[in-house]
């Protein structure tokens, strides 16, 4: 129950972020439909204050092109507000009630304090999969396989998976690459191949490496 309720705070961030993400698009929109151009020093994914100034000022040929951006902007500040409330919350909790867990995931390159939180609120008690196949398969890091009587082929990455972690695992594998020269080596050395597979086998490298950093913890433990 305890981990139930956890995790329900961290999937109330993800709607947040999917809130957050749809109002950015549709000011983005709004703009294009007028016709208007967004500075190239604003024209990213991380909104300034500089750049909520300039859409509080911007002028409109209409009044109610003006009212439309005042409520978007109205909106979107209320997401960013209280998607940084939850995540501080969030990450308060998982620092104070799962220490150990929590510093451990931090312990490894690639896994920020989010994606910390989104692996203790979604995975739990690893010592529950018997091994890293088993984890793999559970947050979806395996390749499916489609069987139709003595033929069998690859179908790619599965969809049977829990896709929030999975995305996380596969966010914290990008990181990796920016930040561990042996990630950028294996990544370098897989260029020309298909991005998509060489990401998820970083992913499920990421995921071993946590998997000996807890049982290196647990058998200290012991």
């Amino acid at each position: 129950m305890k981990r139930e309720q956890l995790r329900s705070l961290f999937r109330r961030r993800n709607n947040l972020v999917k809130n957050f993400r749809k109002i950015m698009s549709l000011i983005k929109g709004q703009h294009l439909n007028q016709g208007i151009d967004i500075p190239c020093e604003f024209d990213n994914s991380y909104w300034s204050h500089n750049f909520r100034d300039w859409l509080d000022n911007l002028k409109f040929t209409y009044l109610t092109a003006r009212m439309t951006l005042d409520s978007h902007m109205h909106y979107f500040r209320f997401v960013d507000q209280e998607l940084r409330e939850v995540s501080t919350k969030l990450l308060s909790y998982c620092k104070e009630h799962y220490k150990k867990d929590y510093m451990l995931l931090r312990s490894i390159l690639g896994i920020g304090g989010i994606v910390a939180c989104g692996i203790i609120c979604e995975l739990g008690d690893l010592r529950t999969f018997n091994s890293i196949k088993h984890l793999s398969g559970y947050v979806g890091l395996i390749p499916g396989i489609h069987q139709s009587g003595d033929n069998i082929r690859n179908t790619g990455i599965t969809k049977r998976a829990k896709r929030l972690i999975r995305r996380y695992f596969i966010e914290a594998s990008w990181q990796a690459i920016r930040t561990d020269p042996v990630f950028q080596a294996y990544y370098c050395k897989h260029l020309g191949k298909n991005i998509k597979t060489v990401i998820v086998k970083i992913a499920r490298k990421l995921l071993s490496i946590h998997i000996g950093v807890r049982a290196s913890y647990m058998e200290q433990v012991i």
